[in-house]
């Protein structure tokens, strides 16, 4: 029998008599799984038969929520809960009298309804980069090695750096080991991939070694580390949420004496602090059903048995696309990409038919509209996830390859339109490489003579005959 999980998910005043609050309760079937890229909607499925060509090692899964979109978004879409950089365009802001520009952090504001449906909507990132927000976080032995880890570091402080830390007094405590190899044992530990220790490391607190969470050096938090920003809820005090986070570094924020020691709180090294936190992480979000950078993100699926859309370890609603490019350059960097990897894609119910469109792209760059083109240049052309070549490449198309053009740009200088692919895939394409196709198409002449030699000077008639057909407008 399917598991039945009931939550008080909204209320509603009723103004009878009475005066008083009636509950209302979402009864939601639990998510399946589903393995096979036959197991998932149509609409995804030509984006991972792409990915699947160039690596048939790749595994999908098809995490059905039962969920219905809308109110997922209804959930997702409450003050406060989702945040972008205040320095945004405000088409990826939350622009409500009395909320807009709000700071909910120090520099981050609530975000707008179609920046929480863009980053929801997973078939907006089933490309090579931006698909690993999907990836299992499980330790797996054969892939996890320092050298690995040591790869995605590069760049930053990290890579290849001996550890030293300060003590609450002041001392310097120096290890003969690297940020690797304490990364490297903090997943064999937590059962967490250490390349996602790695790259939340570096998505968290950055490529410096002197960032406020990790430095020791914060005042009335000396010789404390908080490398993955646990428990830094969002406050408008300055370097607010930093302090919440050490405050947890120190004492779980009045967690009870056996949860801080399965976390290995206080983080008075940096090791505990390492391994503590992927212990944190693993146990609260990987091992009960939260085991991707998407679902870490967006409460839609766990084990906890708990109400959904709260248990939400970050409020950067961009997260795990910035995360999931991290982890695909040190995959790539590293040479494992051809690897055996599991993908666990979330479903929803009553989706939008297209992908909801990034709030970086100015609708008023485009005419609407339905028209038949075609690839009009004889080699490969990309088709990619935004109108530029700094956006993600799906896939191409060549001479004379039929689309559908939904959105025809009209933007100063170089224009773009967005098309349909007769396969469904939906993407952005340089709009000097397509052609409209007429409005008739003459499929074929048929001549027909009395003979086939003339005398010089006779005549004959010629008749002809010739078939077409209208071309299809959706």
């Amino acid at each position: 029998m399917s598991k039945k999980i009931y939550g008080a998910i909204f209320t509603i005043p009723i103004l009878f008599m009475l005066g008083c609050f009636v509950y209302l309760f979402y009864s939601v079937e639990a998510s399946t799984k589903l393995e096979g890229i036959d197991s998932f909607p149509e609409s995804y499925r030509p984006y991972l038969e792409k990915l699947a060509e160039k690596y048939p090692n790749w595994k999908f899964v098809a995490l059905y929520t039962n969920l219905d979109w809308n109110y997922v978004i209804d959930q997702e879409n409450v003050f406060g809960k989702n945040l972008v950089p205040k320095n945004y365009i405000d088409r990826w802001k939350n622009t409500t009298p009395g909320q807009y520009d709000v700071e909910v952090d120090a520099g981050w504001v609530d975000c707008s309804r179609q920046a929480v449906e863009y980053c929801m909507d997973p078939r907006n990132f089933l490309n090579e980069t931006r698909l690993f927000q999907f990836e299992g976080l499980s330790y797996d032995t054969h892939t996890n090695q320092v050298e690995g880890i040591e790869k995605i570091l590069y760049g930053t402080e990290f890579y290849q750096k001996q550890v030293s830390y300060l003590t609450s007094t002041g001392g310097i405590v120096s290890m003969n080991e690297t940020y690797g190899d304490l990364i490297l044992r903090g997943g064999q530990t937590s059962l967490v991939s250490p390349y996602h220790l790695a790259s939340r490391i570096k998505q968290e607190v950055g490529p410096f070694l002197s960032h406020k969470s990790i430095s020791g050096d914060v005042s009335g938090y000396e010789g404390l580390y908080n490398f993955y920003n646990i428990g830094a809820t969002s406050s408008a005090e300055p370097m607010g949420a930093i302090k919440n986070g050490l405050q947890y570094a120190k004492d779980g924020k009045g967690a009870s004496e056996q949860t801080k020691s399965k976390y290995l709180i206080p983080w008075n090294t940096k090791e505990k602090a390492i391994t503590g936190g992927g212990i944190f992480i693993g146990s609260s979000y990987i091992n009960v059903g939260q085991n991707t950078i998407y679902l870490q993100k967006f409460d839609v699926n766990d084990e906890r048995g708990d109400d959904l859309f709260w248990h939400q370890y970050m409020t950067n609603v961009l997260a795990p696309y910035s995360e999931s490019k991290s982890i695909y350059q040190g995959y790539a960097k590293t040479g494992i990409l051809s690897t055996p990897m599991t993908f666990i894609i979330p479903v929803y119910e009553n989706m939008p038919e297209i992908p909801v469109q990034s709030p970086a792209i100015d609708p008023n760059d485009y005419t609407k509209g339905h028209t038949k083109v075609y690839c009009n240049n004889s080699g490969k052309v990309n088709v990619r996830t935004g109108p530029s070549t700094s956006y993600e490449i799906i896939t191409t198309v060549t001479y004379q390859d039929k689309m559908t053009r939904i959105q025809k740009g009209k933007q100063t200088g170089d224009r773009w339109d967005r098309v349909i692919l007769e396969n469904g895939i939906v993407g952005y394409i340089f709009q000097t490489y397509v052609t409209e196709m007429p409005d008739i198409q003459i499929e074929s002449i048929e001549l027909d003579i009395e003979n086939t030699t003339l005398s010089k000077g006779e005549t004959k008639q010629l008749r002809s005959n010739y078939s077409a057909r209208r071309s299809k407008r959706p």
